[in-house]
C-alpha cells in the first residue's frame, strides 16, 4: 500500500506503507541511531512526532518485551529506508511490522531519508501528516499546514503514569 508524507513546506515524500494504515500528524524529526528503535518508539520523548530512523535497514531483529522504555510506542509514524520484514533474535517475539499495527502506528519504508533527514536540519522543525488513505498532495500539505503542531500542547499529562509501580 502506497504510503505519502507530506511536510508543511510542500515536500512530498512517497513509499510504501508498513504497520498500521490512516493518517497521523506530528512534528518530522530524525533519529541517528544504529540500533534501539523499539526503545526510540517507547520513548515518551518523541510523543507527538514522526521519527525518521537515518540507518538505512530497521526490523531486522523484531520486537521483544525487555526492550520497551514505557507501557506503550509513542511515535506518531516511523520512516525508513528499509523495513526488513525478515527478523532473528533469539529474544524475538514479533516482526516491527506487527508492533506497529497492533500499537496503530503508521510506517513508511522506500523513500530517501538522508534527503528527508537533510532537508528538516536545513528547514528547522516542521509539520507533517502521514498517510494511507489520501494520495492527494495538496490537500495532504494543506493538511500537515493546518494542524495543530506541539506548541502549546502540555504532552507530559499524556506520557506521565497515573499511578506509582515498581
Amino acid at each position: 500500500m502506497t504510503a505519502i508524507l507530506a511536510l508543511e513546506d510542500g515536500k512530498i515524500f512517497k513509499g510504501e506503507s508498513f504497520g498500521s494504515s490512516g493518517e497521523k500528524f506530528g512534528e518530522v524529526v530524525f533519529n541517528t541511531s544504529m540500533t534501539g528503535y523499539q526503545e526510540i518508539l517507547t520513548d515518551p520523548s518523541y510523543k507527538g512526532q514522526i521519527v525518521t530512523m537515518t540507518y538505512p535497514l530497521i526490523g531486522n531483529y523484531g520486537v521483544n518485551d525487555e526492550d520497551v522504555e514505557s507501557h506503550k510506542p509513542f511515535v506518531e509514524g516511523f520512516v525508513v529506508k528499509e523495513y526488513s520484514k525478515i527478523f532473528s533474535n533469539w529474544r524475538s517475539k514479533k516482526s516491527l511490522g506487527d508492533y506497529l499495527k497492533d500499537n496503530g502506528i503508521l510506517g513508511i519504508e522506500g523513500i530517501d531519508t538522508r534527503s528527508l533527514t537533510l532537508h528538516i536540519r536545513q528547514a528547522g522543525a516542521l509539520k507533517a501528516v502521514l498517510s494511507t488513505t489520501d494520495t492527494d498532495q495538496a490537500s495532504l500539505v494543506r493538511k500537515a499546514k493546518d494542524s495543530s503542531g506541539l506548541l502549546g500542547i502540555d504532552l507530559v499529562k499524556t506520557v506521565s503514569c497515573s499511578k506509582k509501580y515498581e
